[in-house]
């Protein structure tokens, strides 16, 4: 046991004295905290000076539907003028209307030196549409057409509320729930990648340069292997720990920054109320109240098990094949296999999104070489509690058997030079007593 803490301690002092691994520990809760902000605030910033829009007009009747917003203003205009389209020109664009939309739907164009911009199509799009469903019932003679136009063009959007286990309710938005189950199960896999490559690459090393043949000569191939795949693990764990900490309190700051420190109070009255003072808008306000209302410690708990349970898996198998192969080239044929594994766990998990609970998610949650990918998007949707820790088990009874048939691999592939194994090859060295 002594001599597999040594490896331990070996492998964890190397990483985390890295300056990458400091860089990298630092500044990535820094992103992922912008990531959410950074939108929140770009969409409560506004240009100060709106661009100029000419609008040409020739029937009348769709000019007075351009409105002035703060990112644009309209202007009318007779006819299209040379300057335009100059290039000193303070017009951004020209919306140029020819004839009736209804009889002629090819008469409205916009003009500008550049692309014009997505929010200026849409914008100029929903004007006209508007007034075109505006003639078309016009036709029918209904009377008090405007205030029936008016009462109908209301829209509504209903509002989620969550209960918890105790009966309180909290503000909920799928959308949030969507997208922090995404950064969780791309985070998973990113991380599965990164550290089970590091098992991978430290034991390529160590076999090329012929290290590994003084090294087992104190400690035995299994002990070996364990103690990589601890020590590697371990960098992992104090990553996610420093960076929990870190987006805790960058969250914490940024959100009384913004006003919602208040929104995890379980009193939703009192709390819409104090989110409904704030200059933000509606939506933001429902959005930013749904991410302060989540389970963290619940997400960053199953996260870790889930982090933990399938880092063991694909560091075993990297291991299994980085002791079979002697160059890095010949590593590609078993790595592709992991690889599209992994990336099918991707794809799942985004399809999953949009039914957390239906049969795909299910049981690709429970799947061992997939649920720790898969899980993290359920997760965020309140998958059953059973299923979770069934999840788990599950996980982690594959991780130690697989850890155990990577160690019968290990044991000879790692003493094995000039020569390619097969996957039968391979199969008999788990067989060996």
């Amino acid at each position: 046991m002594s001599k597999i803490w040594i490896i331990i301690q070996r492998e964890f002092l190397h990483r985390v004295t890295k300056k990458s691994f400091i860089v990298l520990t630092i500044l990535m809760p820094f992103i992922i905290a912008a990531t959410v902000f950074v939108p929140v605030w770009l969409s409560m910033v506004k240009s100060d000076v709106p661009q100029k829009v000419v609008v040409i007009d020739d029937t009348g009747k769709y000019l007075p539907q351009f409105r002035n917003n703060e990112s644009y203003s309209f202007v009318p205009a007779l006819k299209m003028e040379p300057e335009f389209r100059s290039d000193t020109t303070d017009v951004s664009a020209v919306v140029m209307i020819t004839d009736d939309l209804i009889q002629h739907p090819e008469a409205a164009t916009i003009y500008s030196r550049k692309e014009v911009p997505k929010g200026l199509s849409r914008l100029v799009n929903e004007v006209l549409n508007e007034q075109i469903r505006h003639d078309k019932l016009e036709r029918y003679d209904i009377p008090q057409l405007e205030d029936i136009m008016s009462d109908f063009e209301t829209s509504y959007s209903v509002r989620t509320v969550k209960w918890a286990d105790d009966g309180t309710a909290s503000e909920s938005n799928s959308l949030v729930a969507m997208m922090s189950g995404m950064i969780l199960t791309f985070l998973i896999y990113m991380f599965i990648m990164a550290y089970g490559g590091m098992v991978m690459q430290s034991v390529m090393e160590e076999k090329t340069n012929r290290i590994v043949e003084l090294i087992i000569s104190s400690v035995k191939p299994f002990q070996l292997m364990i103690g990589k795949i601890i020590g590697i693990g371990l960098v992992g764990i104090l990553q996610l720990c420093i960076w929990g900490v870190m987006l805790f309190v960058i969250l914490g700051v940024t959100g009384t920054a913004f006003g919602y420190s208040a929104l995890q109070s379980p009193d939703m009255t009192g709390a819409m109320m104090e989110a409904s003072a704030s200059p933000v808008s509606d939506d933001t306000t429902s959005l930013l109240a749904a991410l302060y209302n989540m389970d963290f410690l619940k997400l960053g708990a199953f996260f870790v098990l889930n982090f933990i349970g399938g880092y063991l898996i694909y560091a075993s198998i990297f291991a299994a094949i980085a002791a079979s192969v002697n160059e890095q080239e010949d590593s590609q044929q078993f790595m592709l296999p992991v690889t599209l594994l992994l990336v099918f766990a991707m794809y799942a998990a985004i399809a999953s999104a949009d039914n957390p609970d239906g049969p795909l998610a299910v049981w690709c949650s429970m799947i061992p070489l997939t649920s720790p990918v898969v899980m993290m998007v359920r997760l965020s949707f309140d998958a059953p509690m059973w299923q979770l820790i069934l999840s788990l088990c599950i996980l982690y009874g594959t991780a130690l058997g697989l850890i155990w048939t990577a160690g019968k691999i290990y044991r000879v592939g790692i003493l094995m030079y000039g020569k390619k194994p097969s996957l039968k090859e391979m199969f008999r060295w788990i067989l060996y007593k």
